[in-house]
């Protein structure tokens, strides 16, 4: 197996934990106990780092566009009262801050490794 092929499968598996995470009546407490934005935001930090390394050829724009669904997503399934969980408004936000910085970072990132290669 390839690192592309590699990196796709980790990236889409963080993605189904983050939704399973998401989802449960009552999931795990956390070591520390960090706070519920707290927690959106490094989920979404991290899913948007994988996002970039698994698919480095897409547009960042399309990668923001897609997580920042699959946060709204998560919100509308949290609202279902079968799930018992809160949806609130602050936690896409929350998730959509969080990856709009980090591919802001890998966008900074691509531009001055392109800066720094010689030219042919």
């Amino acid at each position: 197996m390839n690192l592309a092929r590699v990196s796709k499968l980790i990236f889409w598996a963080a993605m189904v934990f983050a939704f399973v995470m998401a989802i449960l009546p009552q999931p795990p407490e956390l070591p520390g106990q960090p706070n519920d934005k707290v927690q959106h935001m490094v989920a979404f930090a991290m899913l948007a780092a994988l996002d970039a390394w698994a698919y480095a050829r897409s547009d960042l724009w399309r990668l923001f566009v897609g997580l920042s669904f699959f946060g709204a997503f998560i919100e509308f399934v949290q609202a279902i009262p079968a799930i018992h969980r809160d949806s609130d408004l602050k936690d896409w936000i929350a998730d959509t801050v969080a990856a709009a910085l980090v591919l802001v970072i890998v966008r900074l990132w691509r531009w001055r490794r392109r800066e720094e290669q010689p030219a042919p």
